[in-house]
């Protein structure tokens, strides 16, 4: 690479340096300065040449200095290229970024990249609160100065993945007036219910994101922490500062999470106004990862402001497509259409493409809603009695009971004659009792093969996900009728109603879109739980990775293991399970007819 100039630029010691790489133009560092005087550091990469390009824009916490190979992501990155070699085309791969576009393929498109490492990360100084209002309105300010720079077009797009998807959602609420498209690749629309407090239980998620994705690439860790391998610089700064200095400049997670229980004006702050959203949308969701990537994804399509909004859902890791041909192809489409004003046909685009899952592949199909429209939505009843899953009726009135915070309660249905299809969102509906005031429930759906193994499938972050899952603290079973849907409950989580010991109450469960053609002579499964799902076959690799405090199991990081939020005197009583014609207990699945069926 050849220097073209080098300048100091105040803050912090920080330089701001360009060069010129082949085509590409890359200014490292470039200062960015918000209303309350904290300067933001940006990368930029654009054309090297004259002119004016529309911007694709990511601002987040992970470091905009360290590539994927220099990062935690290592293992990621090693999966992500062995099986997906086209991820490589034209690129060396030595500026990819975790979960960020890709320079080497977009700056020859006619693109320019901007990354902001978001206040109180990487480069940029500031108090450390990842998607907090704040941070928020950084990014608004980051977009409008990109628009006004004399080598954008005054066109902003938006594109990322999961925590980049997030930011997007948010900050396209505050409507800045020159975003013109975005692409948030499974995101989240509300952190209370789709990460940190699942169907009201606490999760450890957020807590151990923080510590081990966040913390080691914090704003002042200095000489402590990585360089940047293109240019030699800090990730994280020049300034050293100690690990209590770090610690008070950035939000304690658990402390927040154990002082805001319910959903409260903290919450709602971090939640996105689906309403709000004007710009054109592609939003991509997965199967899998049920505790975090795919809620929000499917919330957006559904109720997002924009009138032209289409929705993709895919399987496998939830990084992966967004760097495979398959997916920077319907991007690339996405953004040429809607930042240059090429006529390629997107606005024919169906709007919605699925991946529809099988045990063995994936088929694309397009669809013209969601929910799809032709859904047979169809009770699977629970039959205590009998011991299995039946669809015709209730059977006799019957009761399970299991220790409330290990045991389950396990039912399969008959084998099924023909193959058959489950698409969208399902939702279970129990009749339970606690021994004391509150039980959390944990329904799990499960694919079973004629030998009577579960059939586990590469969720978005764990290598062995079931087909379906869903959470419900039963304190707060209280409904909200005006969102609320037979197939989607929605709880507004904001009081707590203990239990009466004994005493048999209806409740609603959300269960996480999902996909499976279920193959003739499979079974469907359904267990009620009081803990967390665990796979019990063979591992295999990609079940530890450096990025999460914990092993893979089946749930991946999104685990609800903190003592303190669930004390045995209110969780570890006997909960019991009511069936039968006055208590019909069953889960609601979404059936799509063929005509096998």
């Amino acid at each position: 690479m050849a220097s073209l100039d080098e300048s100091v630029v105040g803050a912090g010691g920080v330089v701001s340096r360009s060069v010129v790489d082949g085509p590409i133009l890359v200014e490292w560092d470039v200062p960015v300065v918000m209303d309350d005087g904290v300067v933001l550091r940006a990368d930029v990469f654009r054309p090297a040449g004259e002119g004016r390009f529309p911007v694709l824009m990511s601002s987040g916490p992970y470091g905009k200095g360290l590539t994927w190979t220099t990062g935690v992501y290592q293992a990621q990155w090693a999966s992500l290229v062995a099986g997906h070699p086209d991820v490589l085309e034209g690129s060396s791969g030595k500026y990819q970024n975790w979960e960020t576009a890709d320079p080497e393929r977009w700056v020859p498109w006619g693109y320019a990249l901007v990354r902001v490492d978001s206040r109180g990360a990487g480069r940029s100084p500031g108090f450390l609160d990842p998607q907090a209002p704040r941070s928020i309105q950084d990014f608004h300010d980051c977009i409008e100065w990109a628009a006004a720079q004399p080598w954008c077009s005054g066109k902003v797009g938006l594109a990322g993945i999961s925590y980049y998807a997030v930011s997007q959602w948010l900050v396209a609420g505050t409507r800045p007036p020159h975003l013109a498209a975005i692409c948030p690749w499974e995101g989240a629309g509300d952190q209370y219910r789709d990460s940190t407090c699942h169907g009201g239980i606490p999760s450890t998620f957020r807590i151990n994101w923080m510590e081990r994705q966040l913390a080691y690439v914090q704003h002042g860790v200095g000489e402590r922490g990585r360089r940047n391998p293109n240019n030699g610089e800090l990730a994280s700064g020049p300034p050293t500062l100690t690990d209590d200095q770090l610690k008070t400049n950035r939000r304690d997670v658990r402390e927040a999470m154990l002082a805001h229980p319910l959903y409260d004006q903290f919450w709602r702050d971090r939640a996105v106004d689906w309403s709000r959203i004007e710009v054109p949308l592609l939003t991509a969701a997965n199967w899998g990862g049920q505790g975090l990537h795919p809620r929000g994804s499917y919330a957006a399509f559904e109720s997002a402001g924009s009138r032209q909004r289409w929705l993709e859902v895919h399987g496998l890791e939830h990084w992966t497509h967004f760097y495979t041909a398959y997916g920077v192809s319907l991007q690339k489409r996405f953004f040429d259409h809607f930042l240059k004003g090429d006529d390629n046909g997107w606005p024919d685009q169906p709007p919605v493409l699925l991946q529809v899952r099988h045990v063995d592949r994936f088929e694309p199909r397009a669809e013209q809603e969601w929910p799809l429209a032709r859904t047979q939505w169809t009770p699977l009843y629970l039959d205590l009695d009998a011991g299995r899953l039946r669809w015709d009726r209730p059977g006799p009135a019957a009761t399970g009971s299991f220790p409330a915070l290990t045991g389950k309660i396990t039912l399969l249905t008959d084998p099924f004659e023909r193959d058959t299809e489950f698409t969208g969102p399902a939702a279970a509906t129990l009749f339970a009792a606690s021994s004391t005031t509150d039980a959390d429930l944990f329904v799990v759906l499960h694919l079973i093969d004629p030998d009577g193994d579960e059939v586990t499938f590469p969720g978005a972050l764990d290598p062995h996900t079931p087909i379906g899952q869903g959470w419900l603290r039963a304190s707060h079973r209280r409904l909200d009728p005006a969102r609320s849907r037979p197939w989607q409950p929605y709880h507004p989580h904001d009081a707590v109603e203990p239990l009466t010991p004994g005493q048999a109450y209806e409740l609603a469960v959300e269960i996480i879109p999902t996909s499976i053609v279920v193959p003739a002579g499979h079974r469907l499964g359904v267990s009620i739980r009081g803990s967390d799902y665990e796979y019990q076959g063979d591992l295999g690799d990609g079940a530890d990775l450096a990025t999460f405090a914990n092993t893979m199991r089946g749930c991946g990081p999104f685990l609800h293991n903190d003592p303190a939020t669930r004390p045995p005197a209110i969780y570890g009583g006997t909960t019991t399970i009511h069936a039968g014609p006055d208590h019909p207990t069953h889960i609601l699945l979404p059936l799509i007819p063929t005509p096998n069926n």
